[in-house]
């Protein structure tokens, strides 16, 4: 039998028409690289986007071709991030920040047929463009005024004069709700980046969930800034959650130095944000310096990596602001889990609070995870014993786009590469991801919780723990720290640091002080080059 509910396709458009007409006068604010902000509403996004959709129909996109973006977070992304999607083609959001070969592959891969990018990523696109045959256009997003010029430039075109010649009644097609809205690369740091199809049904889902109160806790009273990029995986899904609930929705573009941060949170009254956690080591650092205090800003989400309880204690007691843990990968659209209190924790003493604050949180609605051991069989929730962690759900991938390596296991598990911990109520917590777990005589040791104890150490700015080869114990742990501006750092103070906080055995056989960390196009600590750089590093004591 039948249900007796009507039969309405969740689709991409739906989100940008219900913010029209539900709240079409809140702001979109975006910081822009020539040092001015555009502001415009939500009715005024829905209506350049509907003009960018004619615009493309009438360049020949169709159905189910890809268009990519090389662009930084602001109104005209927003509006590429819907008209493409909407009209039935692929939003490939492409990562300027990866190696200039993999943005390459990654263009080739999804045989883009259309580029919108910035004027400042356009050498890249054009150097690219010549082993890109399917490009049959590239769009740069800019007024007549800003468009670059020279030899050959000629064929591109004009963003705001393919808007202009549109009136915008494009009326948006019904998709079928399983039909590729978004594509997203991994980084690739083990091989070429792998893409991921988000579909309009995976996309909504994911974004009714994100939006709930043990998630994100997103409303209209909220006033967004996703620092984290369009490119990274969809700015965690916050430019879907925030036309959802009528949040304002502030994007600051290229400029993402502490003091520009600063100076836009307090002009839009900011109250949330989300990046990686280095970013806000940064961003702490410039406070702290400076002397200021933010005025709005209560909530800051971190994922992309683990956040110390170092970071998260001085946020909380020095500025009131929560920092609230979430994990996810691209193959998961990103969001998965999120670390909020329960009712039973409000009685909890602060440092129970960190302690719980600083596992990665547990799974959002429609999301399940185990944790197996090396050969298959879960292990017990009792917040000690490590094992891999594999997910499922309605926006988990399946497989790769154009790829014959499967993602998940026979019986539909995504298998994450992520070694973790789950406790008694839930709370999942990372200790490693699989590659970058130290094992010493057997036994295995989490670099990250020795990263964190590193970063509570008042001249410690920056930590990672690596394996490096032992003759006696296979692998042995060696710190890296790159120390705040003006200290130094002394070994043997900084692995007395770890007595009494970890085993004896876990802590690290060395320091060694370096002047900066190499990260990933997503923000992540490089930890395969540094294995490589000190593979032969002996002890100096």
């Amino acid at each position: 039998m039948n249900a007796s509910i009507m039969n309405m396709p969740l689709q991409i458009s739906s989100l940008i028409e219900h913010a029209a007409r539900a709240h079409g006068n809140i702001e979109v604010v975006s910081a822009l690289s020539n040092g001015q902000v555009h502001r415009y509403t939500y009715a005024d996004a829905h209506q350049r986007s509907r003009q960018l959709a004619s615009a493309l129909t009438r360049l020949g996109v169709q159905l189910g071709e890809r268009v990519a973006t090389l662009a930084w977070s602001g109104y005209r992304h927003f509006e590429a991030y819907y008209a493409v999607a909407g009209m039935g083609a692929v939003c490939h959001t492409v990562n300027p920040r990866l190696f200039i070969e993999q943005v390459r592959y990654t263009m080739q891969h999804a045989q883009d047929a259309v580029v919108m990018v910035d004027p400042e990523f356009l050498p890249l696109v054009e150097s690219i463009k010549p082993d890109c045959p399917s490009i049959r256009h590239i769009i740069v997003m800019a007024d007549r005024e800003d468009m670059p010029t020279g030899e050959g430039r000629h064929e591109l075109l004009c963003y705001e004069e393919l808007l202009a010649r549109e009136d915008g009644d494009f009326a948006w097609p019904q998709l079928e709700e399983n039909a590729a809205a978004y594509l997203s690369y991994t980084s690739g740091t083990t091989g070429n980046p792998k893409g991921v199809l988000y579909s309009h049904r995976s996309t909504l889902l994911h974004t009714f969930s994100m939006a709930l109160p043990d998630a994100m806790n997103l409303s209209g009273a909220s006033v967004i800034a996703p620092v984290i990029q369009f490119f990274h995986v969809n700015a965690f899904g916050l430019p879907c959650a925030a036309p959802l609930t009528g949040a304002k929705l502030v994007f600051p573009g290229a400029a993402l130095d502490p003091a520009s941060l600063f100076a836009l949170f307090e002009r839009e009254r900011v109250t949330m944000t989300a990046a990686v956690p280095t970013l806000w080591q940064q961003f702490l650092f410039y406070l702290q310096a400076q002397k200021l205090r933010p005025s709005s800003l209560r909530n800051i989400v971190i994922g992309g990596s683990a956040c110390s309880p170092a970071l998260m204690k001085s946020y909380q007691e020095d500025y009131g602001i929560h920092i609230r843990h979430v994990w996810g990968m691209t193959e998961t659209s990103p969001l998965c889990v999120t670390n909020c209190f329960r009712e039973k924790h409000a009685i909890w003493t602060p440092e129970e609070r960190y302690a719980l604050q600083a596992k990665q949180g547990r799974p959002l609605f429609g999301v399940e995870m185990k944790v197996v051991d090396s050969e298959g069989v879960e292990v017990p929730a009792n917040g000690t014993t490590f094992g891999d962690l594999l997910v499922r759900g309605p926006w988990i991938a399946r497989e790769y786009y154009n790829n014959p390596s499967p993602a998940i296991t026979s019986d539909g598990w995504f298998m994450t590469g992520d070694v973790v911990t789950l406790d008694g109520d839930g709370y999942m917590q990372i200790t490693d991801r699989s590659k970058d777990v130290i094992k010493t005589g057997g036994e295995w040791i989490s670099s990250i919780q020795l990263e964190n104890i590193a970063l509570a150490y008042e001249a410690v700015a920056e930590a990672a723990v690596i394996a490096v080869p032992h003759p006696k114990w296979d692998e042995r742990p060696l710190l890296l720290v790159v120390p705040r501006q003006g200290a130094t750092i002394d070994r043997d103070l900084m692995l007395a640091h770890f007595k009494g906080k970890v085993a004896n055995w876990w802590i690290p056989d060395d320091v060694v002080t370096v002047e900066a960390l190499p990260y990933t196009a997503t923000g992540k600590v490089e930890k395969k080059r540094l294995r490589e750089q000190f593979k032969d590093h002996q002890p100096s004591v």
